[in-house]
């Protein structure tokens, strides 16, 4: 099976078509490498394709008035991105920017939009994603706003094993933590108050640390604690 339809089966807003039909989107999309710390995507510009990730890791990021990062969410194999200025045919409301070499599927805004004037389920599809984000979006500010630092971290964490974790037998791994300092732009904190909160966490045995991998050792629990 070609790579790119491959990993579009898999793709929330295209897992329900017929394979003819995810064949005929490989088809008219192209596939793209970017290489680390490259930008994929920058603000403000317009904006004229979907995105989908084939592989890798990317940060969808906006610069605060200060100059300081704000990284929004941190996307891997099969998330999508891009889909705003392309419903709404306004500039880029985040920029996006490659964690490590990715490979990615572009779809044009003309195409995109007959696909979903053609399969209808698209569209349902990419509403209910949309409002699982919008939800997601909703607990960050209010963790931001309302919560102490431990709890600011745990949504992160949370967001983490949501987006690009890996469960098995109630334990959550996520395989490559971002760096601490990416961490503290998600949280709207320090470093030094990352280290130190995941620290607190291994000790107290809700997570472990291995390198660059964490586990959440009882997820039901860190959710139902934290959330």
């Amino acid at each position: 099976m070609d790579t790119s339809l491959d990993s579009l089966m898999y793709v929330p807003i295209f897992s329900d078509l017929p394979r003819e039909i995810v064949q005929k989107i490989a088809s008219i999309g192209e596939t793209r490498k970017f290489e680390k710390d490259s930008f994929i995507l920058v603000e403000k510009d317009s904006g004229s394709a979907l995105f989908v990730i084939i592989s890798g890791k990317v940060k969808v990021s906006r610069t605060s008035d200060d100059g300081r990062e704000v990284i929004l969410s941190i996307l891997g194999e099969s998330d999508f991105f891009g889909e705003m200025a392309i419903l709404d045919g306004l500039s880029r409301s985040a920029s996006v920017i490659a964690m490590e070499t990715s490979e990615l599927f572009l779809i044009e805004r003309e195409d995109f939009l007959d696909l979903l004037q053609e399969h209808p389920e698209v569209s349902v599809n990419l509403l209910q994603e949309l409002t699982q984000r919008l939800r997601a979006a909703d607990m960050k500010i209010k963790a931001l706003s309302l919560k102490d630092a431990e709890g600011k971290v745990a949504t992160v964490i949370l967001q983490l094993a949501e987006d690009i974790g890996k469960i098995k037998q109630g334990v959550v791994e996520i395989e490559k933590l971002p760096l601490q300092q990416d961490l503290a732009n998600m949280a709207g904190t320090s470093r030094e108050t990352i280290s130190r909160t995941l620290h607190s966490f291994a000790k107290k045995g809700i997570v472990e640390l291995e390198g660059s991998k964490l586990r959440i050792l009882d997820f039901d629990k860190f959710r139902e604690t934290y959330l």
